[in-house]
């Protein structure tokens, strides 16, 4: 059988608010995700036996490959699918780890994609998605990887008409763990991070066909509640945001995720490009992208 490719795009939190702690321990969110241009690329090779070998400019931050996600989804799968078809991963890694845009989950998403091709598997099987949120909380999302409203713990998605969005993403190559962030946080099971007015109301978004400049608006009102207690775990988050917020023509810089990416939205390609530029220069031990966010 020919061999697989599918790409690993970079998941983006434009807001993710964490509506509280559940008695359970984990996180109970609101996000509105979008996924960028640049990503890491997953070959498979059908075969008998499963592997994973890393490649590219970020392989050796991918730790040991028996922890890699990839492996994980593609065990969690074949417990459900008897008989599953694997093989051979080949794993072009480009995104930074620890980066708060999802690239082990993104990896673990092309995965079950390309078993779900591999073993003729809809892309709604019930046991695809299972796997995927057994996998890891991004996994999921990052399955279809479009624009949507990310609730709960993750598993709960409505897709979004998001226009794209011409973007600058910058990593400070700074690792940040997410649970040291959400420790930062300091929920305790069971309570609240706002007020019951805010739980029962829901944010209204623009409607299909709207323009990027009144998408940008109505994510100017949301917020992302983890850059305050990353800033704690990892000044140099504020850095990346200060720079980022005095590029010209920039319109929202935010955190995405648990950091330390953040990301700057503009109006147009011209001003994201000049503004990778300028960071690129000033900044060049950072982890620049200019594309567009959809």
């Amino acid at each position: 059988m020919v061999a697989l490719s599918d790409a690993a795009r970079a998941k983006v939190n434009l807001t993710l608010r964490v509506v509280g702690r559940r008695v359970d321990g984990y996180h109970d969110l609101e996000s509105v995700v979008a996924f960028a241009d640049c990503a890491d690329r997953l070959t498979l090779h059908p075969g008998d036996e499963l592997s994973l070998v890393t490649s590219g400019p970020g392989a050796q931050d991918c730790g040991d490959t028996a922890d890699n996600l990839v492996l994980k989804a593609t065990r969690l799968l074949a417990e459900r699918v008897p008989g599953l078809r694997a093989g051979a991963f080949v794993l072009d890694k480009h995104l930074p780890v620890a980066a708060g845009i999802g690239g082990g989950s993104a990896d673990a998403a092309a995965a079950l994609r390309l078993l779900a091709r591999a073993n003729q598997i809809a892309t709604d099987d019930p046991r695809l998605i299972e796997a995927a949120r057994l996998t890891g909380a991004d996994v999921p999302v990052c399955l279809p990887s479009t624009p949507c409203v990310m609730t709960g713990v993750g598993d709960n998605l409505s897709p979004l008409p998001l226009p794209r969005l011409p973007a600058v993403m910058v990593n400070p190559r700074v690792p940040v763990a997410t649970k040291d962030v959400f420790t930062a946080l300091g929920l305790r099971a069971g309570q609240l991070n706002v007020g019951i007015a805010d739980v029962l109301s829901s944010t209204g978004w623009p409607k299909d066909g709207a323009s990027a400049s009144a998408w940008i608006a109505a994510l100017k009102r949301g917020t992302n509640d983890l850059e305050a207690p990353a800033l704690k775990v990892e000044p140099v988050v504020g850095q990346v945001l200060q720079a980022l917020g005095a590029l010209p023509g920039v319109q929202l810089a935010r955190m995405s995720g648990s950091g330390a990416t953040c990301f700057a939205l503009f109006a147009s390609d011209e001003d994201a490009a000049a503004g990778a530029e300028a960071l690129k220069a000033a900044h060049p031990g950072w982890w620049v992208h200019a594309g567009a966010l959809s």
